[in-house]
């Protein structure tokens, strides 16, 4: 079946499987920085914008997406590396598998929460995980993107 979308402020009619979930479809027409890890939603590798939030693409039907806006890491470039720049200036970059998904997450926080504190963002990022390092450099970057004082 054919299904409209929305990827990356580009309008698509892409041909899918009954069934076939949103993460599969993206990498079907190239979208390979969208990652498989835990394919249970719990790991954020996966990680899209759905209309702005953050969702887990391995745990949603292409077909719920269909006539809905999904931002994937190539359609932030500009705001992607300007994270990137402050997670590599506190050592958490090491393998890069978790870091589209983790920067996807860190821009929808941006325009869900005004003001983060500490335990906010700790909140925010649950469902992303990295095997490499800390999570301790990743929150002094993301209070450091976020300009958060506290």
């Amino acid at each position: 079946m054919k299904i409209d979308l929305i990827i990356n402020d580009g309008q698509r009619n892409i041909d899918i499987e009954p069934g076939e979930m949103l993460l599969d479809t993206l990498r079907k027409i190239g979208l390979v920085s969208v990652k498989r890890g835990c394919d249970t939603g719990s790991c954020g590798i996966c990680t899209v914008l759905f209309d702005g939030y953050p969702i887990s693409s391995c745990s949603c039907y292409a077909a719920k997406a269909g006539g809905h806006n999904i931002t994937t890491i190539e359609g932030v470039q500009k705001e992607a590396l300007k994270i990137a720049e402050f997670l590599v200036g506190e050592g958490v970059e090491q393998c890069g598998y978790c870091s589209p998904g983790f920067a996807l997450a860190i821009i929808g926080m941006t325009h869900e929460l005004v003001d983060p504190t500490e335990e906010d963002i700790k909140h925010y990022l649950v469902g992303n995980l990295c095997r490499c390092s800390g999570y301790v450099g990743h929150l002094r970057a993301i209070k450091k993107y976020l300009g958060v004082k506290r």
